[in-house]
């Protein structure tokens, strides 16, 4: 008990403080991922001269693993872009490069299943492509795409936990921080990986609760 209390309770503060990095660091990585991944997907789907740059970016975000894009981020972009300035930003950034390319391909999947009976139908109505594709194919796309993009989400959450090698101040990171100080790997990975699994536990729950109040509505 004095165990769990001096590497535990008495830096509940420190969790606190890594948990509230990592919820920062997947909520804007997702951020950029949607962005990255819609905009490569139209590119993909209806600019002709740009599909195959779309493709390349598309399969290298994809295939490349999360740690080397990681490392490729934060110590080679700052020599040929001059950016990122910070681990923060390095790490968000990785995190949104590879999200991007695995939601790239979902989003070209749920917008080319969508039926062209009612993309004609939106044509001839007087509809121009633009809003064809804001009013007709992305609500019924999103229909489809909901669980895969939810579940991009979790495993970017899961991924996140590897900013910590580039010492960005994370929840694994201040574990890790707290493991060194203390030697008592066994109480403090073990309460942060249940604080790992609570997390997910409850963003499933919520995600799968939306995904189908998401398809009552609109179905």
């Amino acid at each position: 008990m004095d165990i769990w209390q001096h590497t535990i309770v008495n830096n509940l503060d420190k969790f606190w403080a890594g948990l509230v990095v990592t919820v920062q660091i997947c909520l804007i990585a997702f951020s950029v991922a949607l962005s990255l991944g819609l905009i490569a997907a139209l590119i993909n789907i209806y600019f002709r001269p740009l599909r195959i740059p779309a493709k390349l970016y598309i399969q290298f975000c994809r295939n490349t693993p999360i740690y080397v894009q990681l490392m490729w981020v934060n110590y080679v972009w700052p020599d040929i872009f001059g950016w990122p300035n910070s681990f923060f930003a390095a790490g968000w950034m990785a995190l949104g490069l590879q999200s991007s390319g695995y939601l790239a391909e979902t989003f070209r999947a749920g917008i080319e299943g969508v039926n062209h009976g009612h993309i004609e139908a939106a044509y001839s109505l007087g509809l121009s492509p633009a809003k064809t594709l804001r009013r007709i194919i992305m609500p019924q796309a999103l229909l489809t795409m909901s669980p895969s993009i939810m579940n991009q989400f979790l495993v970017l959450v899961k991924s996140s936990t590897l900013v910590s090698v580039i010492a960005v101040p994370d929840l694994m990171y201040q574990a890790l921080r707290l493991t060194s100080v203390w030697f008592e790997p066994i109480e403090i990975l073990s309460f942060t990986a249940f604080l790992y699994i609570l997390i997910v536990f409850v963003l499933s729950h919520a995600m799968k609760r939306f995904s189908d109040r998401l398809r009552e509505r609109y179905n």
